[in-house]
């Protein structure tokens, strides 16, 4: 009489088991690090919303606005989003800034938390070139645009 074998043995099964972990212990950290970089790419949208209206303002008065001058909202927390706290324009001509911060731990990745970005534009003859700065974030969230 023949006895043929039905399902997996133990140690098929335990082999499948160890790929499977080592391929989620590859996948969960770049998943997270994607998180995080998609986060981040929120302030850059929002500083985008905002270079418009300082080079306007710019133009036309020669200095760097603040909240409510210009086009700009009256408030700072009028400019936000799913991750960002707030978005701030500023600065001495002839570089206007745009300071972009976090929100807490909690509401947005752990590297990003609380942290700020910064967006220079200097006025170079009639051209505004704009320059980002993140210190305090990791370069491998960043874009290269800001590290």
């Amino acid at each position: 009489m023949k006895n043929v074998q039905k399902g997996f043995t133990l140690i098929e099964l335990m082999i499948v088991v160890a790929i499977i972990a080592i391929l989620a212990a590859i996948a969960i950290p770049q998943y997270q690090n994607y998180i995080t970089k998609s986060q981040f790419s929120e302030s850059q949208t929002i500083a985008d919303g905002l270079k418009t209206p300082i080079v306007e303002y710019f133009n036309q008065t020669g200095n760097c606005p603040t909240a409510g001058q210009g086009s700009l909202a009256s408030a700072d927390a009028s400019y936000t989003g799913k991750y960002v706290l707030s978005a701030a324009a500023g600065g001495t001509a002839p570089s206007c800034t745009i300071l972009v911060t976090f929100k807490a731990q909690g509401s947005v990745s752990t590297p990003l938390g609380g942290q700020t970005v910064t967006f220079t534009g200097t006025n170079n003859g009639g051209s505004f070139s704009w320059t980002c700065t993140a210190t305090g974030i990791g370069n491998q969230y960043k874009p290269t645009v800001c590290q």
